[in-house]
Order: C-alpha cells, then sequence, then structure tokens
C-alpha cells in the first residue's frame, strides 16, 4: 500500500463562520480552476486521493489543520463550487444521507461514461472500508469526484465516538479493491484492528471465499465453537485443532465480541451461498456486511489457523503545519484567519485564471484564423 502521511483528526463541534464561507468558496473555485489549466480534471481529481494534498487545500481555503471537519466542509465546498460541464469532472456524495444519494447523482451524470461500473466502484469501497477493514471507525463521509472519461477517486471518513478522533480513507482510480487497495489511510494509529486487506493474507481471503460457499448451517455450527473457544469454554479436541487464541489481542477480542445477530448471519450467508461469489467484490455487491465478516474470520482464525491480519495499516507522521500558514484557519490555529490576506490572494488567483483563460482564447482565435486564410489560399 502506497501510504502517503498520516493526519490526527479530533472531532471540533461548531461550524464555518458565515463571513468566512465566501472566502472559502472563491479560494478552492479558484485553486481548482488554475489546476485545471494546467493539469486537466484527470490530475485534480487525482490529486484528492493524496492526503497530505488534501489537507494542503484544506488548510489553504481556510480550515483548521487538525479538524475532523475539514473533510465534510472541503468537499462540500468543492461540491458546490464545482460545475461538471465546466470543470470535466463532478462530486458525488457527501456526508451521512447524502452519501447514499452517491448512485441517484451517478444517473444524473451528463458524462458518457459505464454508469453501473461507477456505482459499483462506489459500494466496493464503502464495504471495503466497514467490512474488510474494520478499525473501530464508523464511516459516515463517502465522497467520489469522477471525470467525464470515468477517471475515479473516493475521500471517506469514519468516527471513532470512543477516542474522539477520525480517520480519512483515500483511493485512487485502481482495479484491485482487496489487497492494501488504499492510496492512503490517515488517522491515528490504533491496536483495535481486524481486517484482511493485508498483501500476505492470501491464505485466509481465499478460505473466506471457500466459506461463503459454504452450507450457511455448518458455518454457523463452526462459528458457534469459534466463540467457545474465545470465550475459554472450549474441549481439548477442540484446542488442539484450533488456531492462534493466544495471539488474539485483549482489542481484537473486543471487536469479536460484540452483539451479533446470529440469525441474521445465517441468513446472509444463506444469500451468498446462493450468489456463490467467486471474488470479494462480488460478496460484498451482494450484501457480505460487517457482522458476517467477522464471523468468518473468527472461524478462519480459530478453527483454520488462517487468522486475518491484526495490524493497523501503517501511516507516517508529517508536520501539519506546513500548510497551516497561507490565511490562517476558521478556529484560530495556528492563528485566526486574515481577511485582507485572503482577499488578496483570491484576487490574485482569479486574476491569473482570466489571463490564462483570454490566452487560450486569443489562441483559438488565431487558429481560426489561420484556418480561415488558410482555406482562402486553397481556392
Amino acid at each position: 500500500m502506497e501510504v502517503e502521511g498520516i493526519a490526527d483528526l479530533p472531532l471540533h463541534t461548531g461550524h464555518v463562520p458565515p463571513w468566512l464561507v465566501p472566502i472559502m468558496k472563491r479560494l478552492a473555485k479558484a485553486i481548482v480552476e488554475i489546476m485545471i489549466l494546467e493539469l486537466g480534471p484527470q490530475k485534480v481529481v487525482e490529486r484528492f486521493s493524496n492526503p497530505l494534498w488534501f489537507q494542503g487545500f484544506n488548510n489553504i481555503i481556510g480550515m483548521d489543520w487538525d479538524s475532523s471537519g475539514s473533510t465534510t466542509v472541503t468537499l462540500g465546498i468543492l461540491k458546490d463550487i464545482t460545475n461538471p460541464k465546466v470543470h470535466g469532472f463532478a462530486v458525488l456524495g457527501g456526508k451521512g444521507k447524502n452519501a447514499l444519494k452517491v448512485p441517484d447523482e451517478v444517473d444524473m451524470l451528463i458524462f458518457d461514461v459505464d454508469k453501473n461500473k461507477i456505482k459499483n466502484i462506489s459500494k466496493i469501497v464503502a464495504k471495503v472500508d466497514s467490512t474488510l477493514v474494520q478499525d473501530g471507525h464508523q464511516l459516515y463521509h463517502h465522497t467520489m469526484l469522477v471525470t467525464e472519461d470515468g477517471k475515479w477517486s473516493i475521500i471517506q471518513q469514519g468516527m471513532n465516538l470512543e477516542i474522539k478522533f477520525a480517520r480519512r480513507y483515500h483511493w485512487k482510480e485502481t482495479d484491485n479493491f482487496v489487497v492494501e487497495p488504499h492510496s492512503a489511510i490517515s488517522g491515528i494509529k490504533t491496536n483495535v484492528v481486524v481486517n484482511v486487506i493485508d498483501r500476505d493474507k492470501d491464505r485466509t481471503r481465499k478460505l473466506i471465499l471457500d466459506l461463503l460457499r459454504e452450507n450457511p448451517n455448518k458455518i454457523v455450527s463452526l462459528y458457534t465453537q469459534a466463540m467457545a473457544m474465545l470465550k475459554g469454554q472450549s474441549t481439548l479436541d477442540m484446542w488442539i485443532k484450533g488456531g492462534s487464541i493466544a495471539f488474539v489481542s485483549k482489542e481484537a477480542r473486543l471487536i469479536y465480541m460484540k452483539p451479533v445477530d446470529v440469525n441474521r448471519i445465517k441468513q446472509v450467508l444463506r444469500e451468498m451461498y446462493e450468489s456463490n461469489p467467486l471474488t470479494f467484490e462480488e460478496a460484498l455487491i451482494n450484501g457480505l456486511g460487517p457482522s458476517t465478516a467477522r464471523a468468518l474470520y473468527l472461524i478462519a482464525d480459530l478453527i483454520y489457523n488462517e487468522p486475518p491480519s491484526y495490524k493497523d495499516p501503517m501511516n507516517y507522521p508529517y508536520d501539519p503545519f506546513k500548510y497551516a500558514f497561507a490565511i490562517g484557519g476558521k478556529d484560530g490555529i495556528p492563528y485566526p484567519v486574515n481577511r485582507k490576506a485572503a482577499w488578496e490572494v483570491i484576487y490574485t488567483l482569479e486574476d491569473f485564471i482570466t489571463r490564462a483563460k483570454l490566452e487560450e482564447g486569443d489562441k483559438r482565435l488565431a487558429l481560426r484564423k489561420l484556418k480561415e486564410l488558410s482555406k482562402g489560399i486553397e481556392k
């Protein structure tokens, strides 16, 4: 996994003050339009998959470097200022219920793209960060950026309400959704993790798929045995045949001990059995969720000795203040927003954009005149 940064994002309350919203929108629009002129919409979409770049963008438009609200506000502003017809990419989804609107928003896209494919990608990515990776963070934000030729990136965020910190999951276009697929995961490291995305867990992933194709009654019976082992109620025979109970951390055990509706798991397993998924992507699309996956991970570990990973995906620290001295932050971190400096930056950027567009217009006019002249000469 190519990990590009780590950002501690504590839960912040409060809102962006009304006077700051126009500044943030104008700054964001100016920066995006300059980037489109210089790089094109595909590269702009790709940049948002980099957490360091995202954090820098968020800081420059006036958000505080350490605010969990930076994701929601920044992407909300990006969605407000983006016009797919003009900018060549669309911003879909958002926070809470808005995340569930992605399929409808995909249907409304003006782009000539494979809409069913985009919908499936959105669904699979959301499921990966809640089912294949279970790290104690509840997803509440899902934003997808899509270009006119179908290139995409996704930014998701989850909140751990116990430690009051957020975790952001960055994705850029890929055909791999299962083996260390993220461009980066940014957040503070935690020991409360169970996942099957680690590169060295091929045998575990294969076993899970095999279990999904087994008779649901057998899987429920195996789950009952595994839970008995976890609770110390196992027989000597079960211990001899069992897996790595000694290596399951207290934190991981807490994940497995979460309340589970066995009847619901059996129903999901029956649906999996009938759909006969050949890949994890198929299983996720067809309904595999966190509770059923946890049951399968426990069986894989304690019955078949093929444990999932209990390691948190590794991240590397960076200096968040590197980006925080542009115009300041809404909560005064590292200092209050300097309105005068902010508007000077906006006017300068917008002047660059106007000149660049005029120059581009002059080029097109000159080419058109040249073509007309050439046709006249030919005649």
